[in-house]
């Protein structure tokens, strides 16, 4: 059964799991398999599984393939919930949906809330909103989204490029852009 299966199988809408599996996972855990022990993060956050973290966690635990599962439906449901929040009255695209997710995912919602992108977004500036993924301007200069405690991490720079390229992929899009 693939990722997509198991995380459907525990509730999830297709949608979010499509994105859990294809967009988040693979850039959460080597090749999409989740890390099953806990470990630091580049910024020596305990982390976990498919980027799992929380006050539960300590060095030195082991969990099944399937407590990994279980924990990133849980953490999915969560950051949807709050994307749902933080983006209503907009219907989101498929893609909009699964780059806002997994940026939701990796920079937490309080961070989504008041970013420039989401404000864009409501005031439906959508291809705009997409842009800011990879043009966003912060304290650091732009890619404002690529930085974790003060350090621009290559593997955020891929994960927002394939965002905003899944963000834009069902939104009408200047050619001169």
């Amino acid at each position: 059964m693939s990722l997509k299966q198991k995380l459907v199988a525990l509730g999830l809408s297709s949608a979010v799991a499509l994105a859990g599996a294809n967009l988040i996972a693979p850039t959460e855990a080597p090749n999409g398999e989740p890390i099953l022990h806990t470990y630091l993060d580049p910024v020596d956050i305990i982390t976990a599984c498919f980027g799992h973290t929380g006050t539960e966690l300590e060095l030195n635990q082991f969990f099944s393939e399937q407590q990994c599962v279980e924990m990133f439906a849980k953490d999915l449901g969560k950051a949807d919930r709050q994307l749902r929040r933080l983006t209503y009255p907009v219907q989101l695209t498929e893609g909009e949906h699964a780059a806002y997710l997994s940026l939701i995912y990796n920079f937490g919602a309080g961070n989504f809330q008041t970013s420039t992108l989401r404000k864009l977004l409501l005031r439906g500036e959508r291809v705009a909103a997409c842009h800011q993924l990879t043009d966003a301007c912060g304290k650091h200069g732009c890619n404002g989204f690529v930085y974790a405690a003060d350090i621009k991490l290559p593997g955020l720079v891929e994960r927002r490029k394939k965002e905003r390229k899944i963000c834009l992929k069902d939104l009408y899009v200047e050619q001169n852009h």
